[in-house]
């Protein structure tokens, strides 16, 4: 395998990996040192928020002064739930700290037409509140004359209470039929509370069926992350040990919980100073976990509003809420830009694939088709590569006797290797770049498409051909027999398929100037790299790769065709034999 092409592709898949499954020591210093700082202001803020609202700092009671003796006390308030229903979900509100205690969505229904629970533990909950010290979990709303069930036609309002003596907290949900977003406020009648904490204390649940035992691959699919803007950029992190995050800005636009294809976030109307605190939730061997996740601030006003979102990872309509919500899907790095260009990439692929689907119905079709325009569209890059590389491998017989007849006169050597590249219209620099730009010009295209058909929610369920049934899963034929931690849910046909046509397409590319040794090492180790990676790939990025694979072949075997009797050289050289070059004694 040409060298410049053989460190591109460890290049890819180191890259894809590392993407993957990095987490270092470092951000987990940061976090520790973040908590540690932010407990202090927390602790600080505590204590001026109990002192300022006349509760007693041991055993904080309500958000109010003592309440007089002499007033009646209030009515025991019994538990109740009220549950709402729009197009787009299902949720369920308890007045037990008012929050909401389950959330259904109505989208991604499995196969038996069961719709999916979102929030992970349903006895905690999502949206509890805290103000100061006060744990508004604890106590009972009223939800007045609420109806146990509403279905919504329009727009609906639940409204809970809490009354201690004079003072008041109205906690209210806003619905309308068709929108994503539930409007949830908060009214503080009778005192002022300076801080506030908001909590999806009970995780986010996935949504699809995770695969069966421990696999070396398998959760890099599935995702559980805390995702936030900060109004510089959006943030996706995997966090491995409770603490305060850090966030470059202070601010909040907005923040939550995702899972592969379904995203939990509370969105502010403006951008708010708050604290994320974030604990990892442990659910089992094969899921990669949730969080409980809460956000803390000061409360500015009698007041304080915001939007609770259920967003199905749907790009287009991701997009149209204008909060750059679709950079949950596909992120990039902010530094060098990523975040924009990269994703406009991915944006673009996506909607090239969903154009092939609305011309024919079949994802699997659309798949390989933009396979085939991507590599179409990066082979005069490929082409170039080939051609710089293979100038510069004929001349590798002469280059090595020159670097042995001089190898104790480096001035000499240097001035025999010049003289044979330019007797042979070599340029070794044009050679060095047409062999490297190239491959880091395909990257960005080639890593989006991957991302792409890895997350894309058009793919989940969607059937190819054959016995291809679901893009977005591993393509398991026989489920009577499994390999550990390779495919532990059963033996699937497509990324054996990826083995014969990487072998094939390793060894066609490979370079014949390489040592035999190594070269048999290659031909072998980058098949076997690639079925560790692919054995549980949903089968959508294990079709991609197959026809990439054969596109390879078939362009290796005819450019080397094409060049078997060509020369070496460009510009006026073209069509000349190699000359040897002229040593000077």
């Amino acid at each position: 395998m040409k060298k410049s092409t053989l460190f591109g592709t460890l290049l890819i898949v180191g890259i894809m990996i590392w993407w993957f499954t990095s987490s270092s020591a470092s951000k987990r210093a940061a976090d520790e040192a973040a908590l540690a700082r932010a407990q202090q202001a927390q602790a600080a803020q505590v204590a001026t928020d109990v002192s300022a609202s006349g509760l007693p700092q041991a055993a904080p009671a309500a958000p109010a002064a003592s309440v007089d003796s002499s007033v009646a006390p209030a009515p025991v308030i019994a538990p109740r739930q009220v549950v709402v229903e729009t197009d787009k979900f299902i949720m369920t509100l308890s007045n037990k700290g008012a929050r909401v205690q389950s959330v259904i969505a109505k989208v991604l229904p499995d196969s038996t037409g069961k719709f999916p629970e979102l929030i992970q533990d349903t006895t905690i909950g999502a949206l509890n509140m805290k103000l100061g010290a006060f744990d508004l979990s604890k106590v009972m709303f009223d939800a007045g004359e609420t109806p146990d069930t509403i279905k919504v036609d329009g727009e609906a309002t639940v409204q809970f209470v809490f009354t201690d003596g004079a003072s008041q907290v109205i906690r209210t949900y806003g619905f309308t039929r068709d929108g994503v977003s539930v409007r949830q406020s908060n009214k503080f009648v009778g005192f002022q509370p300076r801080g506030y904490e908001l909590a999806m204390n009970g995780g986010m649940k996935e949504t699809e069926v995770l695969p069966k035992g421990k696999s070396l691959g398998g959760s890099s699919y599935f995702f559980s992350e805390v995702v936030f803007n900060n109004t510089k950029s959006v943030e996706r992190e995997m966090v491995r040990s409770e603490g305060f995050m850090e966030n470059e800005t202070g601010a909040i636009s907005w923040a939550g919980l995702r899972r592969k294809y379904v995203a939990l976030t509370m969105q502010f109307d403006t951008p708010v100073q708050a604290n994320m605190n974030v604990k990892p939730m442990h659910v089992d061997e094969t899921d990669p976990g949730t969080y409980s996740l809460a956000l803390s601030g000061n409360v500015y006003g009698d007041s304080l509003a915001y939007n609770f979102m259920v967003l199905p990872l749907q790009w287009e309509q991701l997009e149209t809420l204008d909060k750059q919500y679709e950079k949950i899907i596909v992120s990039g790095w902010h530094w060098c830009g990523a975040d924009t260009w990269f994703v406009w990439i991915c944006k673009m692929l996506l909607k090239l694939l969903n154009l092939f689907y609305s011309i024919i119905p079949n994802y699997g079709v659309a798949i390989i088709l933009v396979t085939l325009i991507v590599r179409g569209i990066t082979t005069p890059f490929t082409v170039k590569q080939m051609k710089s590389t293979s100038a510069m491998s004929k001349l590798k017989p002469q280059l090595d006797e020159i670097n042995v007849k001089y190898a104790s006169d480096p001035q000499k050597k240097q001035a025999a290797i010049m003289e044979l590249y330019s007797k042979n219209g070599v340029n070794p620099l044009a050679s060095c770049t047409g062999g490297c730009l190239p491959m880091l010009f395909q990257m960005p295209i080639f890593m989006g498409l991957f991302f792409v058909l890895g997350r894309a929610i058009e793919l989940r369920g969607m059937p190819a051909f054959l016995w291809i049934s679901d893009l977005s899963k591993s393509d398991v034929i026989f489920d009577g027999f499994s390999i550990p931690f390779i495919m532990p849910a059963g033996i699937a046909l497509l990324p054996l398929i990826m083995v014969v046509t990487t072998y094939f397409q390793t060894k066609v590319t490979m370079n014949g100037g390489m040592d035999p040794a190594q070269q048999k090492m290659m031909t072998w180790m980058m098949p076997a790299m690639m079925f560790l990676f692919s054995a549980v790939m949903p089968s959508g990025l294990v079709l991609y790769w197959i026809v990439s694979n054969i596109w390879s072949i078939a362009q290796y075997k005819i450019l080397r065709r094409d060049q078997n009797d060509a020369a070496p050289t460009s510009g006026k050289n073209k069509g000349k034999k190699v000359v040897d070059a002229e040593i000077v004694k």
